[in-house]
């Protein structure tokens, strides 16, 4: 209902005449009959999901496994829990199932005998028996999959690589549940494996910079929910974020003393290899290297000082792609890196560059001319194929963003899209190996159910199985404008874990709620693992309240989100624009990109109009614990009188005077939606004048206020127009 109510919010643009009501009147319609009648009929005749099956309530699993055999019994666990190594395993397994344990025991509160699991971890009345066939792999398309079976005496936990084991034992800490008895694990058979052997996340270091300890907790939270690729953006026109010891001015010019030394890399590839995670440094070239050449000017196309960019966006300085002291430079650094990162692939990024430099340069205009190269896609391109040779030499495959893509480039490169699906099938059908990112730009505040329903693979695209397979998986990325150490978590996460789950589980696992549903679970327990995606918000939110009342504050925030796009860019003004060191700090910078209240009052007026409309018995709420009417009732009741206790809270912290509109608005409309209520309870109309005043003071609402928009106006719209077709 919620994605049909994204083309409804554009009937204010209709006016309010006759004919526009009748238009209105239309669209209801039609929202009612598609009410009805779901026309999206999931492919479920090879496995029924556990998200569509009677038992849905019993498991919150994400990634959905491959296949799920619920079973009816209980393997309650105590003290006494041990578990048992045996076959072919190393460092993997031992310290994540040691990692395992202290987990479980942290849940539990059980106090296990079973200190670090080792070599000698081995006995025979263990519960759980942990079985490798070969050690792991930390490369692409290793064998990922695992069997786990729980009894009520026994669980059994068996991969052909460790590299299965670790996903095994996230899933069998998904399952743990209590009751009045104690903890228990929920009998099952499970045969999991991953729909794509690429599952990533790129981290954006330069534009912000991020410490280690925050790459590790991300690195967990990546293996809680079956990612495999780490992608560090090391390099940017706003930093150079990694030790060089050939060229140490890179680091010691180019990055605010902000890096990561080589040791510190070391650290965390190991991190990340011993959870499967891969790591695959991308350092962009030609363009967004101003951080570049702030040490070595004489690597860049044009004869200028330069400082690192404190701006964003599209900017001028490229590499100069005719001077051979570029390509002895680049051989000589690429060299030091790739033995640093162990991955068969590297990155060179290669997006975004305007050419105007080039342009300016007498030198690479004469090559040009000289070499009939038209236009600067074919001299990056002539670029590229040297730096393709580099890499060769030293056995790494190149990545690179979908610009790379040129007829001239050979296909044993991997094109990473991000500017569109049509961008990755082109390459995919000719022969090149690919990953998709468009769809996944998580900075661009979308909602989760959007990134979930982007599938790297459509049912209708009508691939054949060669070209299909060209298709890797994907990558979420998290471009660091806006984000700094303290939200950057609340950024990524939860809603990367629903994307990891399209990177893993069957096509067809697309129920909406059932995913929301299993997400609030699993946002608490990647707290667990050490996100402060939770923690830092609350936080955040104290301090904007200044020692004050925080739940007037909270209960804004939560039905409020960050204007989508990137369109914040664009919102502070010349005096005002955002800049490498401006705050981010405020209200919009503690807000989610899927407000929870806001998106269940909206599916709550969804489902009380659904009833209100249905010549039927109501019907039970499968969403919604009481019926969705209270929850409306009582949400809007909440937010009706909230303004008058926000309002002196406001008066008293200067930072939060930007959003006073927004709270008197908050509360204009909640009030108008509960009056709406009240006459369709009442079986009474709204006259005309009235519905037309409201409907005004709900589009001009629609603007956003300090980057924000209030996200329950197409909840009380959709009454007000439903209460005026009485």
């Amino acid at each position: 209902m919620e994605y049909i109510l994204q083309d409804y919010e554009n009937i204010n643009k209709l006016g309010y005449n006759k004919g526009a009501k009748m238009k209105i009147k239309g669209v209801i319609m039609v929202i009612i009959v598609l009410m009805f009648f779901n026309c999206e009929k999931n492919d479920t005749k090879k496995l029924v999901s556990i998200s569509q099956s009677k038992n849905n309530k019993k498991v919150n699993l994400m990634p959905i496994p491959k296949e799920v055999h619920l079973l009816k019994e209980k393997h309650y666990i105590n003290e006494d829990f041990k578990l048992s190594v045996e076959g072919k395993t190393g460092k993997m397994v031992y310290v994540n199932s040691t990692r395992f344990l202290r987990r479980l025991s942290g849940r539990t509160g059980l106090f296990f005998d079973q200190d670090f699991i080792t070599t000698e971890s081995k006995c025979d009345s263990a519960e759980l028996k942990i079985i490798s066939d070969e050690l792991g792999e930390v490369k692409l398309n290793a064998d990922e999959s695992y069997f786990l079976e729980i009894s009520e005496n026994e669980i059994f936990l068996k991969a052909n690589k460790e590299n299965g084991i670790i996903y095994g034992l996230e899933t069998l800490l998904q399952l743990l549940k209590s009751d009045q008895n104690g903890y228990y694990f929920q009998t099952c058979k499970i045969k999991d494996k991953p729909r794509f052997p690429w599952r990533g996340l790129m981290i954006d270091v330069c534009r912000h910079f991020y410490p280690v300890n925050v790459i590790k907790r991300n690195i967990d939270a990546m293996l809680a929910v079956k990612m495999n690729v780490l992608h560090l953006h090391l390099s940017e026109d706003q930093g150079f974020r990694i030790e060089s010891k050939v060229f140490p001015k890179l680091h010691e010019k180019g990055s605010d003393g902000l890096y990561f030394t080589q040791s510190q890399i070391k650290e965390i590839i190991e991190y990340a290899r011993v959870r499967g995670i891969r790591v695959i440094p991308e350092f962009d070239m030609p363009s967004h290297t101003t951080s570049w050449f702030v040490g070595y000017p004489e690597l860049s196309s044009k004869d200028t000082v330069y400082s690192v960019e404190r701006t964003w966006g599209i900017q001028d300085p490229a590499m100069n792609p005719v001077s051979e002291y570029t390509y002895q430079f680049l051989d000589k650094f690429i060299a030091e890196m790739v033995k640093l990162f162990p991955d068969e692939y590297f990155h060179i990024g290669g997006d975004e560059n305007n050419g105007n430099h080039w342009k300016e340069n007498e030198n690479v205009q004469k090559y040009m001319k000289e070499n009939d190269i038209k236009d600067k896609h074919e001299l990056q391109t002539k670029f590229n194929q040297k730096i393709l040779k580099i890499l060769t030499k030293y056995n790494k495959k190149m990545v690179g963003w979908d610009e790379i893509l040129q007829p001239q480039m050979p296909n044993n490169i991997v094109i990473q899209s991000w500017r569109g699906k049509k961008e990755m099938i082109k390459a995919a059908k000719k022969g090149y190996n690919t990953i998709l990112s468009n769809g996944y730009y998580i900075d661009l505040f979308w909602n989760t159910q959007r990134h979930y329903l982007n599938d790297p693979v459509m049912k209708n695209a009508n691939l054949n199985p060669e070209v299909e397979k060209n298709i890797l998986g994907g990558e979420v990325t998290s471009w660091a404008e806006f984000t700094t150490s303290e939200n950057v978590d609340t950024r990524i996460w939860p809603r990367t874990a629903a994307i990891a789950e399209r990177f893993w589980s069957p096509r067809y696992i697309k129920d909406i709620d059932d995913m929301y549903r299993r997400l609030e679970v699993i946002n608490f327990h990647l707290e667990e693992i050490g996100l402060t995606h939770i923690k830092n918000r609350e936080m955040g939110i104290r301090r904007l309240a200044n020692g004050q009342d925080v739940n007037p504050l909270r209960n804004l925030i939560n039905v409020v989100e960050p204007i989508e796009n990137y369109t914040r860019h664009h919102t502070r003004g010349e005096k005002k624009r955002y800049l490498q060191q401006s705050p981010l700090t405020r209200v919009v910078d503690f807000s989610y990109s899927d407000a929870s209240v806001a998106r269940k009052i909206r599916r709550a007026t969804d489902e009380y109009i659904e009833n209100y409309s249905s010549t039927k018995v109501e019907k039970s709420s499968l969403y919604f614990t009481n019926n969705p009417k209270e929850y409306l009732v009582n949400e809007l009741n909440k937010l009706s009188v909230n303004n008058k206790k926000l309002a002196p809270i406001i008066g008293n912290s200067s930072i939060l005077k930007e959003i006073k509109p927004l709270s008197k608005s908050i509360s204009k409309v909640a009030n108008i939606g509960l009056e709406a209520i009240d006459k369709l309870e009442s079986n009474k109309t709204i006259s005309k004048g009235k519905v037309e005043k409201y409907l005004k003071i709900i589009n001009d609402s629609k603007e956003p206020i300090a980057e924000l928009e209030n996200r329950i106006i197409p909840a009380v719209e959709k009454l007000v127009i439903t209460v005026s077709l009485k």
